[in-house]
């Protein structure tokens, strides 16, 4: 199987400063990838430079194609051939901005628009598909300062989608929601990623192992497990620090059992 995202060797950093080094990782079809790390260990540089708004100091990121292309090539920008949805760290919105939910999601086709900026019967078509599978409905043309946190993150996930990414990337998508919406969050997350691959940024490693089913560590350079089932010891190395310090309530309990110390 090809993978459609392959990056290989890559470095980057800001100012001379290195962050990222030796990062090797193949994104496949329909993966469902859980990117954990430390703060400042790089999760968020690297999404930089999947994205394209970072240019890596070394190695490269290449991107194909994936098999079904043809539902996406409409989207896919001059140098890519794949499309990227991004749901971004949710205190980076600016909620006192006069925009509707409707607006909000419709605003993810802008690349696809025409020239006059009106959205086709198809598209608005396609925004009332959007907002009912993301549970929105009746909220079409309430405007975003309005809505609770998991209304504004679906409005914003919606967004992400409409456009039929190959690849949906989030950053950090469950920091500012209560439990309730995080558990309907990884439902629809579940269900998108039926049709597309996810890369999922967190620091709650004991919810991404539960939802994933691969997970990479960057911590300076990434370590990848194609699977869930890391042993603290893997957590420990790669966190540089003992576990206890990671939040340990919150692990899943298979995690747990190569540790020899926990009583």
């Amino acid at each position: 199987m090809k993978p459609i995202i392959e990056i290989k060797n890559l470095a980057a950093g800001y100012d001379g400063r290195t962050v990222l080094h030796d990062v090797n990782l193949n994104v496949y079809e329909r993966d469902f990838l859980g990117i954990i790390g430390p703060n400042g260990g790089g999760k968020t540089t690297l999404i930089k430079c999947i994205l394209g708004l970072l240019k890596p100091t070394a190695g490269e990121i290449i991107f194909h194609a994936p098999t079904e292309a043809s539902s996406h090539s409409q989207l896919s920008t001059s140098n890519s051939p794949l499309s990227l949805g991004y749901l971004p760290q949710y205190n980076t919105i600016d909620r006192k901005f006069p925009i509707s939910v409707e607006e909000v999601i419709l605003s993810g086709l802008s690349i696809q628009k025409s020239l006059t900026s009106r959205f086709t019967p198809e598209q608005r078509e396609k925004g009332k598909h959007i907002i009912a599978r993301m549970g929105l409905e009746g909220l079409e043309h309430r405007s975003i300062g309005q809505l609770s946190g998991g209304q504004l993150q679906r409005a914003l996930l919606g967004r992400a989608i409409i456009s039929d990414p190959s690849v949906l990337i989030l950053d950090e998508p469950s920091t500012y929601i209560d439990k309730r919406f995080e558990a309907r969050l990884y439902e629809l997350l579940a269900e998108i990623n039926k049709e597309c691959a996810i890369i999922l940024v967190s620091h709650d490693i004991g919810t991404v192992l539960q939802q994933v089913k691969s997970i990479a560590c960057v911590n300076e350079t990434l370590d990848y497990h194609p699977d869930t089932g890391v042993s603290t010891e893997w957590l420990e190395r790669n966190f540089n620090c003992p576990i206890e310090l990671l939040g340990h309530g919150t692990l899943p309990h298979r995690v747990l059992g190569e540790h020899h110390h926990h009583h």
